[in-house]
């Protein structure tokens, strides 16, 4: 049995490379590519429509001096992308003001009342973007919704005459948006008013007759645009 069991074991083993001479090689599997994620690619071109908060101030010279007042609106425009990185738009925008009654009573016992009920513009914009990041510049038409009364010292009502156009003016500004999201931008941005200068001619009481005031705002606001169409981030494969 021993001599049986020994020789088995010899014959398995000079036979055991010859089989594996016989089998056929192993066939060469080449590793997959790594899987790169997908670039975002921030295009800025489009509609939007958003909301805003902020304040504004007027200059020491206007009607209600420099008291700060708080505000809140809407706006819509488009943009559009060029060579890149820069951006072209449109956009038109209205604030509504709180607390804007003021008041300024004169020796004579006559009183100007002025409320200042909310102001808007429509502005064209250029701006530089890299990446979600937008910086720009805008400039245009302004207007506001103005209440301008004058009455005696008891509160009745008096006839007045000015000079100036204090509804309509213009607005430059200066931003910074930023695309946190598909669709999704934030911007923060200040925005200068100007609707000329107001004064009190004939006919008004004498004691405001020549008196003058400037009618300019200046506005700080935070506001946020959601952007519809072809606008956003965007994931190529």
């Amino acid at each position: 049995m021993k001599k049986f069991l020994l020789t088995a074991t010899a014959v398995a083993a000079f036979a055991a490379p010859a089989l594996a001479a016989d089998l056929p090689a192993r066939p060469y599997t080449k590793a997959p590519p790594p899987v790169t994620p997908p670039q975002i690619v921030y295009n800025w071109t489009g509609f939007y429509i958003g909301g805003h908060l902020g304040g504004a101030f007027g200059s020491g010279s206007s009607l209600g001096g420099s008291d700060g007042r708080f505000m809140g609106g809407v706006q819509g425009g488009a943009d559009y992308q060029f060579a890149n990185n820069w951006v072209i738009g449109v956009e038109a925008q209205y604030s509504w003001l709180t607390n804007s009654n003021s008041s300024v009573a004169f020796p004579g016992g006559s009183v100007v009342t002025g409320n200042d009920r909310g102001i808007g513009s429509v502005t064209g914009r250029l701006g530089y973007a890299w990446g979600p990041t937008l910086l720009y510049a805008k400039g245009g038409y302004a207007f506001r919704d103005n209440k301008l009364g004058v009455t005696d010292a008891t509160g009745v009502p008096l006839a007045f005459a000015t000079t100036g156009n204090r509804d309509d003016g213009y607005t430059v500004g200066a931003g910074l948006e930023y695309m946190f999201a598909p669709n999704w931008s934030a911007k923060v941005e200040y925005q200068y008013y100007n609707f000329g200068k107001t004064t009190f001619a004939a006919g008004s009481p004498p004691d405001i007759v020549g008196a003058s005031f400037h009618n300019d705002e200046h506005t700080v606001k935070a506001g946020l645009n959601y952007r519809f169409g072809w606008g956003g981030a965007t994931a190529p494969y």
